[in-house]
């Protein structure tokens, strides 16, 4: 599958078969992430992969989605510097963690592997479940898995509505 087909393929996946993913897979995934740009390319950041089913739990309970539990695994994304803002004023670990989650996305979804991005959570949870330290900062979960069945095709605005031409445009 090419990158267009994979980014056109993409849905948020909701309902997971608990069929277990191929370690080479996985691993063709997180190099993916490994391979993301990065302010500075300091990657400034870790990812965790939780495939305990108790734990996966508990990262239900904290984001209130139940459907958590039910994916193979599920990647945490952790910024190891939120405190670092660029000089156009912008957090650069909200930016880095989440191009670093766009490669797991579109690597998964290359994959035939389903994903949903979870920006809901408790942080204080998330952090004591995984023990994660408190200077750093849960970015984003992420649960990977085969799709329960083929997601439903999302609308999208037209690229006339999306894209300005030189100038910012309403």
């Amino acid at each position: 599958m090419d990158i267009y087909e994979a980014i056109e393929q993409r849905r948020s996946v909701r309902a997971f078969r608990q069929d277990p993913i191929n370690d080479e897979i996985l691993l063709k995934i997180l190099e993916a992430v490994r391979l993301a740009p990065s302010a500075h390319n300091s990657q400034e950041y870790k990812f965790i992969v939780v495939k305990d089913s108790d734990k996966k739990k508990e990262l239900a309970k904290a984001s209130n989605q139940s459907f958590i539990s039910e994916a193979p695994l599920v990647i945490v994304g952790v910024s190891l510097n939120p405190k670092h803002i660029m000089t156009s004023g912008v957090p650069a670990y909200a930016v880095d963690v989440a191009v670093a989650m766009d490669h797991l996305t579109l690597a998964a979804s290359s994959e035939g592997l389903g994903t949903c991005w979870i920006g809901s959570f408790s942080q204080d949870e998330i952090r004591k479940i995984l023990s994660i330290p408190v200077q750093y900062k849960v970015v984003a979960l992420m649960p990977v898995g085969v799709p329960y069945d083929e997601p439903s095709v999302k609308s999208r605005k037209s690229l006339k509505d999306l894209i300005c031409r030189e100038n910012f445009s309403n």
